[in-house]
């Protein structure tokens, strides 16, 4: 799979936004600029899956102290 890292920005528990990257690097940075770009929705949550090996590599949400 080429693009085997997805992210998701979820608002409880539904998806409102995904993206695909085959680079980790790429998909890290993604991550954090996800948080800092929507990390203010409510109930927001981002998930970072690695779905060739079917794990969570990430996971943020609004609710972490």
């Amino acid at each position: 799979m080429d693009e085997r890292y997805h992210l998701t920005l979820y608002t409880g528990a539904r998806p409102v936004m995904q993206g695909w990257w085959g680079s980790r690097d790429t998909a890290d940075g993604m991550f954090t600029l996800w948080i800092g770009k929507h990390g203010n929705v409510e109930a927001a949550r981002i998930v970072l899956e690695d779905e060739e090996k079917r794990r969570v590599l990430a996971a943020w949400s609004d609710t972490d102290e």
